[in-house]
């Protein structure tokens, strides 16, 4: 987007022939019969400035049509800045019009307004002549294309050398458990580039940095972290609290090998397994494999009584109990503390047992009841061998008389 809304302007500036700049001029009309801004009766003047129906029919000359990189987003405010002319275009006022004073906050307007040309203005996201809403999923700002949108300059490492800026977001951000839910499961209130870094603005609304904006969706993380140590910490160290332990883009599934101080485990980049809190840690990383072994031996037993028959369902209902107290007790590990953890795994422990019971009694009423079926039935072959014995006896006899 970024090099065709530069190429554009660069193409009409240089010298072509009138067919060729005709051509070019009715290419671009077809295109922008589909835009958001023609189907709300905008035409080609409204932007082009002194542009006539006279100049579009016949393109003789091809500087009317130019619109200067620097001019853009304050050209897109004229509109989406004037609240009265987007009540006008848009009555059920689903636009916002604080999308230019949001974006000379952001750091594309910053340097922008700051004569740098480079970054991303208005037409570099949204397009020049193919602008859709983002509700349309042929949009380059839709849910999900926006990183697609994104990628186009800062996956470019050359492009992004003079900002010092690393180029491997999206790269992260496409193995990132936040993309799975948007692409693999179609999940469009999954997080992607603007959820964090806002849409116009440096932030999303309400909040005062990216880095904040996990407790939007995170609330009950957020409200552990609150009671752990961590949060002193990390404001001593000016160390991001979120991203510290989960990174900002590539953000993988936390399991519980993330916990504690195995080679795999987040904690072991600043506790070793001497200091108490690796040993905290360690001590948690214990309790939710233990929970999830209870679980599993229960599970085992509630299955083989289920297949052989048994009305199981109150054992899987606590079954189904113990998994959600341990999936409770890995969100109460943002407390960073063993004894909260502790009581939410005893919780969980204590289901699992009484599931595992319920199990084994079902398998003691089946053993119990092939046991009434059996005995009765060695009885009857008990009695039929006798009377087969009874009735070759008495034919016997017959046959001797």
């Amino acid at each position: 987007m970024r090099v065709s809304s530069l190429s554009l302007t660069l193409f009409l500036l240089l010298p072509v022939s009138a067919a060729a700049q005709e051509s070019r001029v009715h290419t671009v009309a077809g295109e922008f019969a589909a835009d958001i801004h023609s189907k709300k009766g905008m035409g080609c003047e409204s932007c082009h400035t002194g542009v006539t129906q006279a100049d579009i029919q016949n393109p003789a000359s091809s500087s009317k049509f130019v619109i200067k990189r620097e001019r853009i987003p304050q050209l897109c405010g004229s509109c989406h800045a004037d609240v009265n002319r987007i009540k006008q275009l848009d009555p059920q006022a689903k636009l916002r019009s604080d999308q230019l004073e949001l974006y000379r906050t952001s750091a594309h307007g910053i340097k922008f307004t700051h004569g740098d040309p480079r970054v991303a203005v208005c037409t570099d996201c949204h397009s020049t002549h193919t602008i859709r809403p983002s509700s349309d999923p042929l949009s380059s700002v839709h849910p999900m294309n926006v990183a697609k949108t994104c990628e186009r300059c800062h996956a470019d490492a050359d492009y992004m050398k003079p900002y010092h800026v690393a180029t491997d977001q999206f790269a992260g951000y496409t193995a990132s458990v936040h993309h799975e839910a948007m692409v693999a499961a179609g999940d469009l209130s999954a997080p992607t580039c603007t959820t964090c870094h806002g849409s116009h603005g440096a932030a999303p609304a309400g909040l005062k940095a990216a880095a904040d904006v996990c407790i939007t969706c995170h609330v009950q993380q957020a409200k552990f972290f609150e009671e752990s140590p961590h949060k002193e910490a990390f404001a001593l160290l000016a160390a991001p609290s979120c991203i510290t332990c989960h990174t900002s883009h590539l953000i993988q599934h936390p399991d519980d090998a993330f916990v504690g101080t195995g080679a795999h485990a987040v904690c072991s980049d600043c506790h070793s397994k001497a200091d108490p809190a690796g040993k905290a840690a360690d001590g948690i990383h214990e309790r939710f494999q233990c929970l999830k072994s209870e679980i599993a031996g229960a599970k085992t037993v509630i299955d083989r009584a289920q297949l052989a028959g048994m009305d199981v369902e109150a054992a899987q209902f606590q079954l189904a109990q113990a998994t959600g107290a341990l999936a409770k007790a890995r969100v109460t590990v943002h407390t960073a503390r063993l004894a909260r953890v502790d009581a939410e795994v005893a919780e969980g422990t204590k289901i699992a047992a009484a599931a595992l019971a319920d199990g084994e009694a079902a398998l003691k009423e089946r053993d119990h009841r092939r046991k009434s079926v059996i005995l009765p039935l060695f009885a009857i072959a008990a009695l039929m061998v006798s009377l087969g014995a009874y009735l070759r006896a008495i034919e016997e006899t017959e046959v001797a008389d």
